[in-house]
C-alpha cells in the first residue's frame, strides 16, 4: 500500500481504490439505458432546439455520439417499451397495443445480461407487464415525480463485484405536468410552435410546461453522470438517452411521422467509441443486440434487429438502410404502417375512414383543445388540419429532407413513382415475412372525442394474431438489396 502511495500520491490512490472496488475484475462494462416518457426527437438542444436548455444532454452528445436518424418502431409507451426490450416488432412481441402485457415467452435482453452474471436493474416507469421482472434482481417504481428519486442511490448501493445494467425509465415528460421550483421553466411567448398545432396561447402554454418536464430530464442525466464520476467508472459504462414515442401532442404521439416515430438517441462512453454525428439509420430494435454484443453475449436467436456496434466505432458506417414501424390501437382504433428508407417517409394505412386520433390530440388537453376550437371556428390552415380528416389518405410518400415536419404528400405525384412502388414492395415484404395482418375484429375505440369512456372495452384481435407472428422470427428486409 505504501509503494502505491509513493507511486500516485494519496488522492490518486483513492481512485485506484475505488476504482478497484467499484469495477469489474472482467473488464466487462456497464450500461444505463434511460428512457424518457413522450419526448420529442428535436426537444433538445444538442438537436437544434435553440430555446430549450439541456446542457448535460448537450454535453453526453459533445463527448458521445448523436444519432439523427433513429426510429423507434411504434410511438405508444407499452408497446414501444415490450419492442425495445426484445428486440421485436409490436406485432411480434404479442403486446402490440397500449396497455397489454408482455407475454412469459417473450425473451427480454436484460435476462441474457443477468444470466452472464450482470446485475440487473430496472427503476421508475415499468408498463410492460410482471413477466419482464424476471430480467431483473431489482425492480423499484422509483421515487419522485419523475421516478427519478432513487437512481443515484441504485448506482451506490448495488453490488460493486459486478458489472451492471440499469433500465432507468423516467416519468417526464409525460402527462398531467408536475412543475418544480428546482428546473428550468420557459416563457410561452419565446416557444417555437411547429406548424401542424394552432400558435395560441393554450399551445404555448403547454408547450412552455412540457419543456420544463424535458429539461427535468437533463437534470436527472447530470445526476448520473456525476455519480459515475464520482466512482470512477464513467469510462466503463455506456450511457444510453432515448424515448419511448413522441412528445405527448396532436400530430405527434403515436403517429408515425418524425414528429412521433423518430426518437433522441445519444449514445457515450469515453474511450470506447467515436464522438460525433452520425445519419446512419437505426430502429429501437438494434439496441438489444448492440448492448449484448459490448457485453461479449451473442444474440438471442428470436431478436430482429441487428447490432449498430460498427456505427459507434464509425459514425459513416451502414448496420441498415430500412426501418419499419406501426401505429395500433392506442384509445383510438389505428392500423398503420410506416417504412423509411433513403430519403423516403412511406405510410399506409389500413383504416382510412378514421380520424387519426389519440388523447392527447382530441380535446382532453390544451393544445388538442385549442385545435378543436380553431377547427370549429374555420380558422385552421390546411396543414393543421391533419388530425380532422376523414377520409384520410391510404397511402402518404414523404421526402424527408425537404420536408421534415412531412406536410405535403407525395404519394400522388408522377415524379415519384418509383420511389413510391419501391416502399410498397418493401412493406410487402415486411409484412410477409414478419406475419403482419389487418386484423377482422380489431380492438375499437376506448372513448369518445369528448373523452367519454365505453363501458365493458377490451381488446380484440391483434395485429399479427391471425398468423401468429408471437413465433415468428424473421427480421424483415435491413437493406435493399
Amino acid at each position: 500500500m505504501k509503494t502505491l502511495s509513493r507511486l500516485f500520491g494519496s488522492a490518486a490512490l483513492s481512485l485506484v481504490l475505488l476504482s478497484v472496488a467499484s469495477g469489474q475484475p472482467d473488464g466487462r462494462p456497464n450500461f444505463i439505458l434511460f428512457i424518457t416518457d413522450d419526448i420529442g426527437w428535436n426537444d433538445l438542444g444538442c438537436y437544434g432546439n435553440d430555446f430549450v436548455e439541456t446542457p448535460h444532454l448537450d454535453a453526453l452528445a459533445a463527448r458521445g455520439m448523436r444519432f439523427d436518424n433513429a426510429y423507434l418502431t411504434i410511438s405508444s409507451c407499452s408497446p414501444s417499451r415490450c419492442s425495445i426490450i426484445t428486440s421485436r416488432y409490436p406485432h411480434n412481441t404479442g403486446a402490440p397495443e397500449l396497455h397489454t402485457t408482455l407475454p412469459a415467452d417473450q425473451f427480454p435482453f436484460p435476462l441474457a445480461l443477468k444470466e452472464a452474471g450482470y446485475y440487473t436493474m430496472l427503476s421508475g416507469k415499468h408498463h410492460m407487464g410482471k413477466p419482464v421482472n424476471r430480467a431483473f434482481d431489482l425492480v423499484s417504481k422509483g421515487k419522485g415525480a419523475s421516478a427519478s428519486g432513487d437512481w443515484v442511490e441504485l448506482l451506490r448501493t448495488r453490488p460493486m463485484d459486478r458489472p451492471f445494467f440499469a433500465w432507468f425509465a423516467s416519468k417526464d415528460a409525460h402527462r398531467d405536468w408536475q412543475i418544480d421550483e428546482t428546473n428550468r421553466t420557459y416563457d410561452p411567448e419565446e416557444i417555437d410552435v411547429p406548424p401542424f398545432l394552432y400558435d395560441g396561447p393554450k399551445t404555448r402554454r403547454d408547450l412552455a410546461e412540457y419543456y420544463h418536464e424535458v429539461s427535468r430530464t437533463d437534470t436527472t442525466m447530470g445526476e448520473l453522470v456525476a455519480e459515475l464520476r464520482r466512482q470512477g467508472i464513467e469510462n466503463r459504462t455506456y450511457v444510453i438517452y432515448m424515448t419511448d414515442n413522441g412528445r405527448p401532442f396532436p400530430r405527434c404521439k403515436t403517429r408515425l411521422y418524425d414528429s412521433g416515430i423518430k426518437t433522441p438517441f445519444i449514445v457515450a462512453c469515453p474511450g470506447k467509441i467515436e464522438h460525433g454525428v452520425t445519419s446512419s439509420l437505426i430502429s429501437s430494435i438494434d439496441l438489444g443486440p448492440t448492448i449484448l454484443e459490448l457485453a461479449g453475449e451473442s444474440k438471442h436467436p428470436a431478436m430482429q434487429g441487428v447490432s449498430f456496434v460498427p456505427i459507434l466505432q464509425n459514425p459513416t458506417a451502414t448496420v441498415r438502410e430500412i426501418a419499419f414501424a406501426e401505429q395500433n390501437w392506442h384509445v383510438f382504433q389505428a392500423h398503420q404502417r410506416m417504412v423509411r428508407t433513403g430519403d423516403f417517409l412511406y405510410i399506409r394505412n389500413a383504416f382510412p375512414d378514421k380520424r387519426a386520433l389519440s388523447m392527447e390530440s382530441d380535446p382532453t388537453f390544451p393544445a388538442g383543445e385549442e385545435l378543436w376550437e380553431k377547427e370549429k371556428a374555420g380558422e385552421l390552415e390546411e396543414h393543421q388540419r391533419d388530425i380532422f380528416l376523414s377520409p384520410r389518405p391510404e397511402e402518404e410518400l414523404y421526402r424527408v429532407s425537404e420536408d421534415p415536419f412531412q406536410l405535403e404528400n407525395l404519394a400522388g405525384s408522377p415524379e415519384h413513382v418509383s420511389d413510391l412502388q419501391i416502399a410498397r414492395d418493401l412493406l410487402d415484404r415486411w409484412s410477409a415475412e414478419t406475419g403482419d395482418t389487418v386484423p377482422s375484429d380489431p380492438t375499437p375505440d376506448r372513448q369518445t372525442v369528448d373523452g367519454e369512456r365505453f363501458p365493458g372495452h377490451s381488446h380484440r384481435e391483434f395485429p399479427g394474431e391471425a398468423k401468429d407472428a408471437e413465433t415468428i422470427r424473421e427480421p424483415g428486409p435491413v437493406r435493399r438489396s
